[in-house]
């Protein structure tokens, strides 16, 4: 009897926060985004930002100049998190200007991204680093940064990406609630359209993600024509698209494209699942999330291909060393600043300030304690590398009161 309650209970809770977490945004949009729509309404917003570009200082004579304007569109489950804290350190390092959400750590997703969503934001504004979470916008975004910005994003093989967006995401997605048995990511996988419902609350999460938060139709045909324009102009618009299997080579083409130090692209992983909480991929649930996310899988071998160009034309050799250089650097700064020089579960790590976001109802995303002693040279940038994004955001001034709000409610009913 108590397996049969259980369900019904956990249910029951989560009909209860989806109800007042609806509220709670509802109440948040009628009293800001709401207002700036009307404002924006009343006076015409110029196309582009009026500041002019960015130029760094102190430059040594005969060396390049480091880009100070990007803009990162942060897809999901694909290490973005990692390389988000890349660009807080950067932004920070400079005393850049970042375009950052109000009240929450994502631009209204899933919804279009809106100038008016920035905090604060008045026309004619203009931002170093646009940085988080959105269902992207070309026309929106671009009229924020200066014309020389560069544009990134990152992309994973779309089979192991849906597996992460299934296991972290799945529970918000109502239709799954349907699935019985113990694997329900291979329980789906054998029929997906019985259970998939492309109007339900949260389906893109679970249907070639990447080609939605680029801002696409996820549910196109894809034998349309307009799968491989789409891809096309994910080319045209971004300067470097970056591929989470290759991390540490993605880093590498671009600290060479912003010019940029070593010491900017060092990272410890972010976000990471405990390796005992990754379901096995087999080849044939490999091939059927393949074909679940044929979008997607079109847009990663477009970029997978563009990918190994860039780095034959930035030299093989050349490549490995950067790689080397980067990895050794990074082993490093883990003996400076991790204690036991690896990531801990949650249950392990000692501050509160150093607890990453976890997915409903598990407890599974890694996180790091520092060592008791650092030296001055690197307390600063020790902390700084294994900080998570929602207090990394608290400490650059974002009120993020809608996003700490829900996180009181799962700690107060543990979920």
């Amino acid at each position: 009897m108590p397996s049969r309650r259980k369900p019904w209970h956990s249910m029951a809770k989560g009909l209860l926060l989806g109800c007042l977490f609806t509220g709670l945004l509802l109440l948040f949009y009628s009293y800001t985004i709401a207002p700036s729509q009307a404002t924006m309404a009343k006076a015409p917003e110029p196309a582009r930002c009026s500041s002019p570009p960015t130029l760094p200082t102190n430059i040594p004579k005969g060396s390049c100049w480091p880009k100070l304007d990007v803009v990162f569109m942060k897809t999901h489950k694909t290490a973005s998190s990692t390389l988000l804290n890349i660009l807080f350190r950067f932004g920070q390092k400079h005393n850049l200007k970042f375009a950052f959400p109000s009240g929450m750590s994502d631009f209204n997703y899933p919804s279009f991204f809106k100038r008016n969503t920035v905090h604060n934001y008045q026309p004619g504004d203009c931002f170093n680093i646009i940085c988080n979470h959105m269902r992207f916008s070309y026309a929106e975004v671009h009229s924020l940064v200066t014309p020389n910005a560069t544009f990134i994003t990152v992309l994973r093989d779309p089979a192991h990406l849906f597996e992460s967006s299934f296991q972290y995401f799945g529970v918000l997605v109502p239709f799954t609630w349907k699935l019985t048995g113990r694997n329900k990511l291979a329980k789906f996988l054998q029929d997906p359209d019985r259970y998939y419902d492309p109007k339900g609350i949260n389906a893109h999460y679970l249907r070639n993600l990447l080609f939605f938060d680029l801002g696409y139709d996820s549910g196109l045909d894809p034998r349309s024509p307009q799968v491989e324009e789409h891809i096309l102009e994910v080319e045209q618009r971004f300067h470097l698209v970056m591929l989470q299997e290759y991390f540490d080579e993605s880093l590498v083409l671009l600290k060479d494209l912003m010019c940029w130090e070593l010491e900017d692209v060092l990272y410890f992983k972010l976000n990471a699942r405990r390796a005992s909480a990754i379901p096995q991929m087999t080849g044939k649930l490999y091939q059927q999330a393949t074909d679940w996310n044929q979008l997607d899988a079109r847009l990663y071998r477009h970029f997978n291909a563009s990918f190994w160009r860039k780095v034959e034309a930035f030299g093989r050799e050349r490549m490995a060393r950067e790689v080397a250089s980067l990895r050794q650097e990074n082993k490093r700064m883990e003996r400076i600043c991790i204690d036991g020089e690896h990531a801990v579960d949650a249950k392990d790590i000692e501050k509160p300030s150093l607890q990453p976001w976890q997915a409903m109802g598990t407890k599974t995303i890694l996180g790091y304690n520092l060592k008791k002693h650092i030296s001055h040279q690197y307390g600063q940038l020790c902390r700084k590398m294994v900080t998570p994004e929602i207090q990394y955001m608290t400490e650059l001034g974002v009120n993020l009161w809608v996003t700490k709000l829900w996180w009181y409610i799962r700690k107060l009913l543990h979920i």
